[in-house]
């Protein structure tokens, strides 16, 4: 299952960035060339936005590559630090659950108001439904870690730098193993 949400969310913030990129790059030029603006790519771009930064949470949280200040679980004891990573990630699953929950609220709240966006005139739910989306990729993300980190022994819990040696010790590898083959 966790193969086919990586696709599902690398997939969906692909087709954001591009379509982000052309509506801005249209939108420049037709303000410059044609001295005429898309109202409408202003109102799809930051939408999309919306939707590209849950989904890049839930990338980021899978990868365990959230910015974050290590000089406290890098100072304590190994069991200590898988503590305060169990409680961290399940802090952060329950917090977007809640924005899931809440999402929810808000698009029905948008569909009985009838409310519709300013340029397109579309249903604002629409819209609004990026923000439970993204919410629930981001709970299984943190929920799926806080799960790791649970079954992970106290003694096997790396600090920060551990873990970019180790990266960085990876990535050596993997071109290595490149140069070789060529």
């Amino acid at each position: 299952m966790s193969k086919i949400l990586d696709k599902i969310e690398e997939y969906i913030c692909i087709i954001c960035l591009v379509a982000m990129t052309i509506l801005v790059f249209a939108n420049v030029f037709s303000r410059y060339a044609l001295h005429a603006s898309l109202s409408f790519s202003d109102e799809i771009t930051t939408k999309l936005f919306i939707l590209l930064s849950m989904l890049g949470t839930a990338i980021a949280a899978k990868r365990r590559a959230h910015l974050g200040l290590s000089i406290l679980t890098d100072a304590v004891s190994p069991k200590v630090r898988r503590g305060m990573l169990i409680f961290g990630y399940a802090l952060s699953t329950v917090f977007s659950f809640l924005v899931f929950f809440y999402g929810i609220k808000m698009v029905h709240s948008e569909y009985i108001l009838g409310q519709v966006t300013p340029a397109m005139q579309w249903p604002e739910w629409v819209y609004g439904l990026f923000v439970p989306f993204g919410a629930i990729f981001m709970t299984l993300r943190f929920a799926q870690i806080t799960l790791e980190e649970i079954r992970t022994p106290a003694d096997k819990v790396l600090t920060d730098a551990e873990v970019m040696i180790e990266e960085a010790a990876e990535a050596a590898e993997a071109v290595n193993k490149e140069d070789d083959a060529k």
